[in-house]
C-alpha cells in the first residue's frame, strides 16, 4: 500500500510541474500587455516602462517563472496587478464560496444519483428504468445556466423561497447555505444525471458476473447480492466520475457563479482574465488544477480501499 501511495504521490508532483510550465506559457504568450491595459490607449512609452518594471514585468520570463513557483511553495501567490492586494488573500476570500459550493452541490448530485441509479439497474427494462433514464437524458442535454435560469424564476421570484444571488456570508450559516442552494441545484442536476447513467451501467454489468450467480445460488435474495455485492463492486467507476464531478464542480463554475452573483473563484478567474492581470490569472488556474490533481489522487486511494487487488498489486 504505501508503495502504491508512493508512486502516486510522484505522479502528482510531475503533473503539478508540467502544470504550472504550461499554465505560466500559455498565459505569458497571450496578446495584451497588463501595463498598457492599465494605462488606457494614450499612455506613454517610458510611464508604460516605468509600470512594467514596478509590476516585475521587465523581469525575463524564465526567472518570473521561477520566482512564481517557488513562492507558491511558501503560499506566496504574488501581488495582483489590479488591486495591489495580496493573490492568496484574494482567493482565500472567494474560497470560502466557492468551495462550500462545489462540495454542496456534490452532495446533492451524489444523493440524488445513488437511489435512482440502483433503482434503474434493480428494475432494468421496466417503467421505472425507462423513467430514470429519460430524466437523465433531460439533464444531460439541458445546459445547466439554463436549469438555473429557471430556479430563479420559480423558487426566488414567484415563491421567494431563496435569493435570486448574491451571497449573504457565513456570520449566519443557514443563511450562507440559504444563498449557495439555488446555484447548488443547478450544478448538481446535470452531474446526477451522469453519475445515475454511469451507476446503471457498472451496477448492470457488475450483476452479471458469475460471483452474482454464484450469490444468488447460496440463497441470497436479489436485493442482497445488489447491495452486499453488486454496489461494492461497481463502485470504482463511479468514484472516477465523482472525482471529475468535484474538480468540474471547483473549477468549472464560472457561468453559475456570474448567473447568481457569487463572488467566488471562478468570477475573480472572469474578472482577472478582461483585466489583464496574469498573477491572479496564473496563480488561481494553478490552485484548480491543483486542487483536480490532488482529487485524482484521492480517487486513486479509494480504489485501493475498495478493490483490494490494487494494494496487492502495489
Amino acid at each position: 500500500m504505501l508503495a502504491y501511495i508512493f508512486r502516486r504521490l510522484i505522479s502528482l508532483s510531475l503533473s503539478l510541474l508540467v502544470a504550472s510550465a504550461l499554465i505560466f506559457l500559455v498565459v505569458e504568450v497571450a496578446p495584451g500587455d497588463p501595463a498598457s491595459f492599465m494605462l488606457g490607449l494614450n499612455a506613454q512609452p517610458d510611464t508604460i516602462a516605468a509600470v512594467r518594471a514596478e509590476l516585475g514585468l521587465d523581469v525575463p520570463r524564465l526567472q518570473r517563472y521561477f520566482q512564481w513557483v517557488s513562492g507558491m511553495l511558501i503560499g506566496d501567490f504574488g501581488t495582483s496587478y489590479t488591486y495591489r492586494t495580496e493573490v492568496s488573500q484574494m482567493i482565500a476570500d472567494r474560497l470560502w464560496i466557492s468551495l462550500p459550493l462545489a462540495i454542496y452541490a456534490l452532495l446533492l448530485s451524489t444523493l440524488l444519483a445513488f437511489p435512482a441509479g440502483v433503482l434503474a439497474a434493480a428494475r432494468r427494462g421496466r417503467k421505472a428504468d425507462l423513467s430514470v433514464m429519460t430524466a437523465t437524458q433531460l439533464g444531460i442535454a439541458i445546459p445547466n445556466f439554463w436549469f438555473a435560469m429557471l430556479l430563479v424564476l420559480l423558487f426566488a421570484i414567484k415563491l421567494r423561497y431563496f435569493p435570486a444571488g448574491g451571497f449573504a456570508g457565513w456570520e449566519d450559516p443557514l443563511m450562507g447555505l440559504r444563498s449557495l442552494t439555488l446555484p447548488a441545484i443547478a450544478l448538481a442536476l446535470p452531474q446526477a444525471a451522469i453519475l445515475t447513467r454511469v451507476l446503471r451501467s457498472s451496477l448492470i454489468e457488475t450483476l452479471g458476473s458469475d460471483f452474482i450467480r454464484t450469490a444468488r445460488a447460496k440463497g441470497l435474495t436479489r436485493t442482497q447480492v445488489l447491495w452486499r455485492h453488486g454496489l461494492r463492486n461497481a463502485l470504482i467507476p463511479v468514484l472516477t466520475i465523482i472525482g471529475l464531478q468535484f474538480s468540474f464542480l471547483l473549477a468549472g463554475a464560472i457561468i453559475i457563479e456570474q448567473v447568481f452573483f457569487l463572488p467566488g473563484l471562478g468570477r475573480l478567474i472572469f474578472q482577472a482574465i478582461t483585466q489583464r492581470d496574469l498573477i491572479v490569472v496564473e496563480s488561481v488556474v494553478m490552485l484548480l488544477v491543483f486542487a483536480v490533481i490532488l482529487v485524482n489522487f484521492l480517487t486513486d486511494l479509494a480504489y485501493a480501499l475498495v478493490d483490494p487487488r490494487l494494494r496487492q498489486r502495489a
